[in-house]
């Protein structure tokens, strides 16, 4: 099958070119933004990649068009493909037809902790040799890649809420009927494309509709959202998690630090404990629910437990990118008050002694309407210092909405005034967490150079 992908340089439409040519298709691709590290690893598996788009990318001869969920009616692009007459399918629904069909999926859904948990349960399946297929929305440090095929019938997706694309306005996730369902939390997000969040539930309740009797719903235990929609009906068995005592799974740290370790209760027997790099409560959860999906498909307890101690993390999800001029620095992709918060408190649990420097793009759509403004402040109360990348694009008093911070709080119209007044402020011992959803405009690797020439000059 000759597949052409639009929008194929996004982390999501990019693992399924990378699947389909696994599956032995002939994958193309184009995108409006053609640079790596997408680009050179597509690549690098045989997939030829056009910049831009144009008319000349629907050929006649094309088995089916893969269409991102980026595109729209009216790009030329579109509307030629719709004159062709070539078949066209979003990408969940194309992975969905020819991958997922015969496959035993395990989706991992929620507002927060998605890719985390995703990558979990993936290299779970992994360790146990069950060589699972995965498609992840960021890339777990275990593979090194986003997406394979796999070689089982086992497939572990990272099941978006996001719409699928313009003909389609589903959440993606209904199309990838699991057989084991996680539901980490629900809150409102995607102000771009839902009203408010019982327009999410109902996209939610679309999907546990699909999950069959004898599957299983593994649910946060403690997250009101989730009792509502457990309340509008749902025919699967569900076990719940929560770090907080009062469900199925529990957890819970007995030493935190460079090294933490934690214990792991199932219905009151405790199965074992992990030590592992990773930190905070949340990352707890994320570990109970990719615990509990392993444990539905045969995976035995210690092999899980054994596994997450090799666990080495997901790329941009407080990511240690190393220390600078004895700065350590983080980087993270919160983009929302409570993954923020979560993320601050794990590093805030490492101990006292150091400041907690917090820099953040509002870049997410829902950040740039400012719906979540009048929250934000509050979130970043572990953080010691907070600089915030400001700017026109954004529809909101961003100074007046961190004022209740004070002088804790600074905001800088562009990078290079942001990048400026970290310089300006940061001092040895301290832990910087660098958040956005998006590269943040280089900032990380110009203050890496930057703190690096910085100790370069006060040794000569």
């Amino acid at each position: 099958m000759r597949v052409h992908i639009l929008g194929v340089c996004g982390t999501f439409m990019g693992g399924i070119a990378a699947i389909a040519k696994a599956a032995g298709h002939e994958v193309s691709g184009a995108d409006q933004n053609v640079y790596p590290p997408m680009s050179t690893q597509l690549e690098q598996l045989g997939i030829e990649l056009e910049q831009g788009y144009a008319e000349r990318h629907v050929d006649a001869d094309l088995d089916c068009v893969v269409v991102g969920n980026a595109l729209s009616r009216g790009l030329p692009v579109v509307e030629a493909l719709l004159d062709s007459g070539v078949p066209y399918y979003s990408g969940p629904q194309w992975l969905a037809e020819n991958v997922l069909r015969d496959k035993w999926v395990l989706a991992v859904s929620g507002t927060h902790g998605k890719t985390t948990t995703t990558s979990m349960l993936a290299w779970i399946l992994e360790y146990a040799g069950l060589d699972p297929g995965f498609l992840i929305g960021g890339v777990p440090s275990n593979f090194g890649i986003s997406a394979r095929l796999g070689g089982s019938k086992f497939f572990v997706v990272e099941a978006d809420e996001y719409d699928t694309a313009f003909f389609d306005k589903r959440a993606k996730f209904v199309h990838y009927r699991p057989r084991t369902l996680v539901i980490n939390n629900i809150e409102y997000d995607h102000a771009d494309i839902y009203e408010d969040v019982d327009a999410i539930l109902w996209q939610f309740h679309q999907l546990v509709r699909t999950v069959p009797s004898n599957g299983l719903i593994i649910a946060n235990g403690h997250d009101g959202n989730v009792d509502k929609l457990r309340a509008r009906g749902i025919w699967t068995p569900v076990e719940t998690f929560s770090a907080q005592g009062g469900a199925d799974w529990t957890a819970a740290y007995e030493a935190v630090g460079e090294q933490s370790r934690f214990g792991v209760t199932r219905r009151g027997v405790k199965l074992g404990a992990v030590l592992w790099k990773l930190i905070g409560r949340h990352n707890l959860e994320n570990a109970l629910a990719a615990l509990a999906a392993a444990l539905h498909v045969g995976v035995p307890a210690d092999v899980a437990l054994a596994a997450l101690g090799e666990f080495a993390g997901v790329k941009r999800r407080l990511e240690k990118r190393g220390e600078f001029d004895g700065i350590t620095l983080y980087e993270d992709f919160a983009h929302h008050p409570t993954a923020i918060a979560t993320t601050l408190a794990g590093l805030k649990s490492l101990g006292a002694g150091k400041r907690i420097v917090a820099v953040m793009e509002p870049r997410s759509n829902t950040m740039k309407l400012g719906v979540h403004r009048d929250t934000l402040a509050g979130s970043f109360a572990d953080a010691d210092r907070l600089f915030v990348l400001g700017g026109a694009n954004l529809e909101w008093d961003v100074a007046g909405a961190f004022a209740p911070l004070g002088a804790k709080a600074s905001v800088a119209p562009d990078v290079d005034a942001l990048l400026a007044a970290l310089l300006a402020d940061l001092r040895a011992g301290d832990r910087v967490v660098l958040m956005s959803n998006g590269g943040f405009q280089g900032l990380p690797q110009k203050l890496e150079r930057a703190l690096e020439q910085r100790a370069r000059t006060a040794s000569s």
